[in-house]
């Protein structure tokens, strides 16, 4: 006779373990978790700033090793003193053959007899669209006061250079730029690589931690440095702890940089002749599109800007182009005369004094220092 046996009752799900956990979070656990997410988003920037030392003196330049470091410019916009004027531009203004005491802000603070009264602001690599969008997303100090802006022509010397070619093009600072599709012709980012520059410019989160990336992790996000691979093939990072920061401060010498430097000598040294430029015009522009938002955001906010258009190295243009750009030359200080705009139009430099088409050596900002000051209405501007 066989044994019949009744089947076994079904355990209660809710009695069961969750794979190897022994709890279950409860919704008021999530909670708790999600506060917590937020206080730290939130707090840990603002903590890292305070504990972060950041003592600008008056010379000071963001290290060309820190310029795609969005938010350490935030903040040296930000230490910029009340009375100071900052001095907002791209590798002009930062001075890319010169050292830091041999930079345009330099020679006028000289000019005024108070070291730091005009602040090198300039970011090296940056273009109208990257300024605009440096000056909207991070330029917050920038309100209420003087500011001194360089409109540099050589953006518009080309489709390729005003970033309004059709073919695609890698540039530097391209999380600046509008991120819409089609704003920019020749950026072809995916959906992706686009959401993801907005969401950084937007939560300050996120421009933290690509400022602990750029400084302590060799600009390169911590599962990158972690994975990086030299030449022996291996992946040291895998265990060991960062090395030194990089330093908030330039070094002390430069060998790139400066009239020791084999970079600083005049354009035609190597050669260099008058040569050819494929003007886009001021209406085609997107560059100078760019370059007059700049302008209404800041005066928006209520600060009082100045324009330095230049210096560009005419010399290095074709004697039968320059009409034309002298032309463009006019056509924007016209503009920005109509718009109200307080603007100056420096003379071109001797052709000695450039390094290349826009960029002058240490004689060269020096003399232009003295040719803005000797202009009334600047000087009027700089001083009051």
């Amino acid at each position: 006779m066989s044994e019949t046996h009744a089947p076994a009752p079904h355990p209660d799900p809710s009695e069961q373990p969750f794979g190897v956990n022994e709890m279950r979070m409860a919704g008021r656990h999530w909670l708790a978790v999600a506060a917590l997410l937020v206080a730290f988003v939130g707090l840990a920037p603002i903590l890292w700033d305070r504990w972060e030392r950041f003592e600008p003196g008056p010379d000071y330049r963001v290290p060309y090793a820190l310029s795609a470091d969005y938010r350490h410019t935030q903040r040296r916009l930000a230490a910029v003193p009340p009375g100071s004027i900052p001095v907002v531009g791209d590798s002009v203004v930062w001075g890319e053959y010169v050292r830091a005491d041999g930079a345009l802000s330099h020679f006028l603070s000289r000019k005024t007899g108070r070291p730091g009264r005009f602040a090198n602001c300039g970011i090296d690599g940056v273009f109208p669209l990257a300024i605009e969008g440096l000056v909207t997303h991070y330029g917050g100090a920038l309100r209420s006061r003087r500011v001194m802006l360089q409109c540099n022509m050589l953006w518009m010397s080309s489709p390729r250079s005003d970033l309004s070619a059709e073919k695609e093009e890698t540039f530097n600072h391209a999380a600046l730029v509008p991120q819409r599709f089609g704003a920019v012709p020749c950026y072809r980012a995916d959906a992706a690589a686009r959401l993801g520059a907005a969401v950084a410019r937007s939560i300050d989160f996120f421009g933290w931690v690509s400022h602990l990336n750029s400084r302590y992790f060799e600009q390169a996000s911590l599962p990158q440095w972690t994975l990086s691979e030299p030449s022996s093939g291996s992946h040291p990072n895998a265990w060991r702890l960062p090395g030194p920061a990089l330093s908030l401060d330039e070094p002390a010498s430069d060998p790139q940089r400066g009239p020791s430097s084999p970079r600083h000598k005049p354009w035609t040294a190597g050669g260099g002749s008058p040569q050819s430029f494929e003007w886009v015009g001021l209406d085609a522009s997107l560059q100078w599109a760019a370059f007059r938002r700049t302008v209404a955001t800041l005066r928006e906010r209520g600060c009082d800007v100045m324009v330095v258009v230049g210096p560009f190295n005419e010399h290095m243009v074709a004697p039968e182009q320059r009409p034309r750009f002298r032309a463009m030359r006019d056509g924007i200080a016209g503009r920005l005369r109509r718009s109200g705009v307080a603007h100056v139009v420096p003379e071109t430099l001797p052709s000695a004094l450039y390094a290349d088409a826009s960029h002058p050596l240490t004689e060269g900002y020096a003399e232009l220092a003295r040719r803005l000051w000797r202009d009334t209405a600047f000087q009027a501007w700089a001083t009051r």
